[in-house]
Order: structure tokens, then sequence, then C-alpha cells
């Protein structure tokens, strides 16, 4: 179930979404296909410590974060994936690695990856490993006011 901080979040926002149910799945590639949402249009959710500092990043499941360029953007000496412990107590309401991508709602900075501003739509995890949310881009933009930038590599690449 879509967590209610969310939920009540998106209403009060007037913000058109869907939720759609889905077989349980656990990486964001499973999730877009069980849900037959495009990966490209399917957001993703990787927690990074940037100089001992969690935050939020955003890409399209089929795309991987490039710590490096991560690093030139958030201009840290220090960029690492985080271990899901590390995390896990700042989503209370989410099943491990199934938050959505609205760090703003846990005080978490978001970066999102600007191939994903290109799309009309997106869809993310929605708090469960067998339900996600999908909604405009541009309201989920408006919503987060997230640092947009280029840090991701295509997995096919």
């Amino acid at each position: 179930m879509i967590p209610i901080k969310l939920k009540e979040y998106l209403d009060s926002n007037n913000v058109r979404y869907v939720t759609v149910s889905h077989s349980r799945a656990y990486t964001a590639a499973e999730t877009a296909e069980a849900a037959h949402v495009h990966g490209d249009a399917f957001a993703k959710v990787t927690m990074i410590k940037v100089d001992g500092r969690m935050v939020m990043v955003v890409i399209a499941a089929s795309d991987m974060v490039d710590l490096e360029l991560l690093r030139a953007v958030c201009k840290a000496e220090r960029v690492e994936l985080a271990h899901e412990y590390e995390f896990k107590d700042i989503f209370p309401d989410c099943e491990p690695g199934a938050m959505p991508p609205f760090g703003n709602l846990y005080d978490v900075d978001v970066y999102v990856e600007e191939a994903l501003t290109l799309s009309r739509r997106i869809a993310f995890n929605a708090g469960t490993h067998t339900e996600l949310v999908q909604m405009a881009y541009d309201d989920f933009e408006r919503l987060i006011r997230p640092v947009v930038a280029r840090f991701s590599t295509d997995y096919t690449a």
C-alpha cells in the first residue's frame, strides 16, 4: 500500500496519479516488466552517501549511477553507494528497497538524472514491491524540486 504521507502529499497538491498493482518484483527492471512500464520511464532510487550525507539519486531503470559524474555534480570529496542498513530507518513506512523518489518527505535531498526529464510520465515504487505510482513528470519535478543533472550511464552502453 502506498505510504500515507505520500498519498496525502499527492492528494493535497492536487496531483493526478494512478497506482498499479503488480506481481512481487525486487529489481527495477523486474518491476517495470511486471507493470508493463518501459524501463526508460520507470524511475529507480539509489541511495548514495555524499561526503557522509545520505542523498537519494533517481535514475531510469535501464541506467546505473556513474559515481564520478555524481561526485562532480555534488562537488564532493567522497561519493559511495549506501548499504541498506544505513538508510532503512529513514523510510519506516516502506519495504526495504521500495522507497518512492520523494526524498523531500523524508528530509533527504533528491538528485534526478536529466534523461528522466524527457519523459512525459514517470513511474516508481510506491513503498512496496507489489505496487507502483504513475504520474506526470512535470508534477513530480514541481513537488520535489530536485537537483537535475547528468550522472548516469546506460546499462547497455
